[in-house]
This record gives C-alpha cells, sequence and structure tokens, in this order.
C-alpha cells in the first residue's frame, strides 16, 4: 500500500495558479485561512511561513499579528477538491485502485503493479520526480496495510517498509498517526499516552471500555490483524491491458495502432473466458499529467480488434478537437468496461454475416453520433398507436424486443397498414364529414386546408378502458378511435381518427374530435 500526502497542497495550488498566469512572485510567506467555528484560523501555510514560526491551525489574528506583511488567501476547498481528483486520475498510470484520502492525500493499492517500474522504490521515485516537476511538496511511503503507510507519511519516515515490519515502524510515532479524533487524542494524554507503542500492549479490555471501541480497531488495522479495504474511486474494469511508449505519441494512426494492438491482447483474455466487450475505454496519459478518456459501446458483444479500432476511429474522427495530445501520450490504456458472454457463433451459413454487417454499421453510427441518437423501436404490451412502441438505444440488448409476437398478432388479425413513423403526439384538426360515422371529405391542419379524394376505413381501437376517466393518456383521452386512411388532392396520405362515438355520446358531453396521428410515405 502507498500512500501520498501533500502537507503543502493547497498553498502549492495558488503557486501553480499564479504561475500559470505569470504573476511575479513577491516572495511574501503564503498562508491560506478558512473559518473553523466561529474563529478564522491558518489552514495551510507555505515553507517560507513555516520557517517565521506559523502553522496550520493558528489563529489568523495571531498569525497576523506576528507578520502583518503575511499573504493570505481565502480557502476554496471546491477547487482544492477538483484539483486532488485530477491529480487521483494521473496516478491512474501506476495502479487502477487509487482512492482520495482528502483534503490532501492519495491511497494507493500497488500491488502487482511495481514491478512495471522495476520495483517499489523505481515507482515511487518516478512519482516523486512527476510530482516535482509538477510543483508539488509531498511526502509517500509504502507499506504492509493502509494504516502503516498512512501513518509513515504523515508522521514518520517516508520509505518502503516490507510486511511484518508494522510494530517496530508504528511504535515510536504519535497517536494522532492511527488517525484518531482529536478528543481522543488528547484524553489518552492527559492519561500519559503519548505513541502508540505506549498502548499496543496494553489490556484491551479497559481501553475499549474508556476510550471506546474505534482506538483498538484503527491500531489493529495498521498492525495488520484486522483488513481495512480499499475502495477506489472508479470501479476496476474486469479486462485492462496497457502500454508505454519511450517516446510521447501524438498522431492519430499511432493511436489507433496502439488501440489495435491493445485489443489484440484483450480478445485473448476475452476469449478463454467465452466474454465481449458491449463498452470499451481508451485512456490516454499525457506527458503533462492530463488525462483523456473516450468510451465506445457496443450492439453485441465483441472481441475482434480490427472493429474495435474501427470504433475508435469513429469517436476520434468526432471529437478530433476534445483530444489535444498537447506533447504527446506515454501511456495508453484500453479497458474492458462492460463484458458479457459471447459463445462461439457459426460463421458463412444462413444470415449471420449480415446480421453481423448491421451490428457493425449501428456500433460505426453510435460512435460518430452517439449512443443516443442511434435508437430502435421497440414492441411494447398496448394496443394505443402512441404508445404501442418505445425508442431505445439501438446498441441496446433486448432478450426479446417484442416484435415477433406483435407480427403473429397483425397476421392473426390482419391489421390494416399503419404509418411507419407517427407523430409525438396526436394533433387536432378541423374535419367535416358527410355523414357522422363516415370518413371526412375535408380537414383543417396547421392552418392548411385538405380537400380528401380518396378515404379507407374506419379501423376501430377501443380506448383503454381499465383506465379511471380522468387518467389521460394523450389528447384524445381514453375514448375509442375510428382510424382512416385518406389521401388529398396534393397526394399527401395522412392517418386520421375520430376520438369518441355518436352513439355513446351523453348529454351535455363534448361531441366527438378530429386529429392526425401520423403521414404514409
Amino acid at each position: 500500500m502507498l500512500s501520498l500526502w501533500l502537507p503543502r497542497f493547497a498553498t502549492d495550488r495558488i503557486r501553480r495558479l499564479r504561475d500559470a498566469a505569470s504573476v511575479p512572485h513577491d516572495g511574501l510567506p503564503l498562508a491560506v485561512a478558512g473559518k473553523r467555528g466561529n474563529a478564522d484560523v491558518l489552514i495551510a501555510i507555505d515553507e517560507a511561513a513555516e520557517q517565521l514560526g506559523l502553522s496550520a491551525g493558528m489563529a489568523l489574528a495571531q498569525a497576523r499579528a506576528m507578520h502583518p506583511a503575511l499573504d493570505v488567501v481565502p480557502e476554496d476547498a471546491c477547487a482544492d477538491g477538483e484539483l486532488l481528483e485530477a491529480i487521483a486520475d494521473w496516478c491512474l498510470r501506476y495502479t487502477p485502485l487509487v482512492a482520495c484520502d482528502a483534503p490532501d492525500g492519495l491511497l494507493l493499492d500497488i500491488s502487482g503493479c511495481a514491478h512495471l517500474y522495476g520495483g517499489e522504490r523505481e515507482l515511487v521515485a518516478d512519482l516523486g520526480r512527476r510530482l516535482t516537476q509538477a510543483g508539488f511538496a509531498y511526502r509517500l511511503a509504502i507499506a504492509g496495510t493502509i494504516g502503516a503507510a498512512w501513518a509513515a507519511a504523515h508522521d514518520g519516515r517516508p520509505d518502503a517498509y516490507a510486511n511484518g515490519e508494522e510494530r517496530d515502524l508504528l511504535a515510536p510515532l504519535p497517536l494522532g498517526a492511527l488517525r484518531l479524533p482529536p478528543a481522543v487524542v488528547a484524553s489518552l494524554g492527559r492519561v500519559g499516552f503519548k505513541t502508540i507503542g505506549d498502548i499496543i500492549d496494553m489490556p484491551r479490555a479497559p481501553f475499549t471500555a474508556r476510550f471506546g471501541a474505534e482506538l483498538l480497531r484503527q491500531l489493529d488495522r495498521a498492525l495488520g490483524r484486522e483488513h481495512e479495504p480499499l475502495t477506489p474511486r472508479l470501479p476496476v474494469a474486469p479486462y485492462v491491458a496497457e502500454k508505454r511508449f519511450h517516446e510521447p505519441i501524438a498522431r492519430d494512426e499511432d493511436v489507433l495502432g496502439t488501440v489495435e494492438k491493445l485489443a489484440a491482447r484483450l480478445s485473448v483474455a476475452l476469449e478463454q473466458r467465452g466474454d465481449g466487450a458491449r463498452r470499451i475505454e481508451l485512456t490516454l496519459f499525457r506527458t503533462d499529467g492530463a488525462l483523456r478518456r473516450i468510451a465506445a459501446g457496443t450492439a453485441r458483444p465483441l472481441r475482434d480488434a480490427a472493429d474495435i479500432r474501427t470504433l475508435f476511429a469513429e469517436r476520434l474522427a468526432t471529437i478530433a478537437d476534445e483530444l489535444d495530445p498537447g506533447f504527446g501520450f506515454d501511456m495508453a490504456r484500453l479497458s474492458v468496461l462492460i463484458a458479457e458472454p459471447a459463445p462461439a457463433e457459426q460463421i458463412g451459413m444462413g444470415s449471420a454475416n449480415d446480421a453481423g454487417e448491421m451490428v457493425r454499421l449501428i456500433d460505426r453510427l453510435s460512435a460518430r453520433l452517439g449512443a443516443q441518437r442511434v435508437r430502435r423501436a421497440v414492441a411494447q404490451d398496448s394496443h394505443i398507436p402512441e404508445i404501442a412502441a418505445v425508442t431505445l438505444p439501438a446498441q441496446m440488448t433486448l432478450k426479446d424486443d417484442g416484435w415477433a409476437a406483435y407480427g403473429r398478432h397483425r397476421s392473426a388479425v390482419e391489421l390494416a397498414p399503419r404509418p411507419l413513423r407517427l407523430l409525438s403526439r396526436p394533433e387536432p384538426i378541423e374535419a367535416i364529414a358527410e355523414v357522422p360515422d363516415g370518413p371526412p371529405l375535408r380537414f383543417k391542419w396547421r392552418r392548411a386546408q385538405h380537400d380528401i379524394v380518396a378515404a379507407e376505413g374506419p379501423e376501430r381501437i377501443e380506448g383503454a378502458w381499465w383506465q379511471e376517466e380522468n387518467v389521460e393518456t394523450s389528447p384524445a383521452g381514453n375514448r375509442a378511435r375510428d382510424y382512416f386512411r385518406v389521401e388529398d388532392t396534393s397526394g399527401h396520405r395522412f392517418w386520421l381518427f375520430r376520438a369518441g362515438l355518436y352513439r355513446d355520446l351523453a348529454p351535455g358531453a363534448a361531441p366527438p374530435s378530429w386529429f392526425v396521428h401520423g403521414m404514409f410515405g
């Protein structure tokens, strides 16, 4: 476990902002102040302020009295949090298991990752070099437990400690290194306990009764007697492949070539487990610490490297300006975020090839236009036309889209033709019919008059009688509908309906009304 502490995080952020804005250094000691209770106190100080005898937690009034020229900046917790998240993203180059230790630290589980850098000390050296270049003061420690690594980074000697050395590491450190509440530390101090070694071998029952169970729980976690889980910021992908570059890359062709190579490595692991990728993410690490994430979804489980390259070619063509390689990418990681079973398929027989081409088309369109803009219609269990189908992203996997049963139903009852697409809601029209229950002779819609030369129908659709009377599923309500297919003098064909029946008209009730619901191509 690696613990990273940025002891001057807030002031380092201010210095970086001023350097980016080319603000000249005035040489004054810098401090960040904020409210704690009813008092203004120093939250963070830089090295110059520390050398003057100031410390975090000191009252701002006292600090100004001691050094009137102190440069004080108001606390900005949101900006600090955003920067810490950005550093956590940047640390994903070392391990996917990164957790924020707010307000100024990170925890990294580097188990099985250190060998990629030549060992733990080499990894620490690389991380420290990059932090120094970025302008951050830091303390790094590696230990077998989260508690021991945290204690070494904050209160001990930053180093790499082997498993089993936790007791020797912790014993001389102050009790605050166990991440205890200040009130508990103060209570222990009043009875003479100052260091962790003072309480390691003490009887447990009296300590629990007097100071609570959290004290010994933190001690056991730091010593490795109790497991302390690390909760990473991001879920860990089931399949990951990555590549580091000796020289940074920037061209799209190099990025796509890397994607194909990484996808080929992933396809072997996917095939061994009988899985396919449904959502894939490419993470590109820039040399300046910035990240670029590009995700692509698939309509069915996929593991072909060439197809994965094509998906990202479409995505890169769409977000070319947003990619911005800067001085280049020095690392790339391809992750399968969602995987589903993908049994082997027989090829070259039947329509499997055609189905595969349709899936590729859906994937390419979704990658270029966005998954929410490429949709498919899914039949619903309703006979009301406007809610008989809904549209969902075409890449969604459905065991049954309902159209097989819908087709059997249409064949059984021989439903009349309907428009391929309907209006989002039926729109009211003014219609004149020769007889009350007959087709219209003319109608006015959107301020345009249409004279009808041909009509077919009616096709009667009863309302949703099981719903309560005041439930309105559309502007036509729950009344029975008589649908007509009509053609006007200009050759346009419409799908109209009359909502309500004259024979059911109650005294004082509104008469039946006409609507246009769709148009034929």
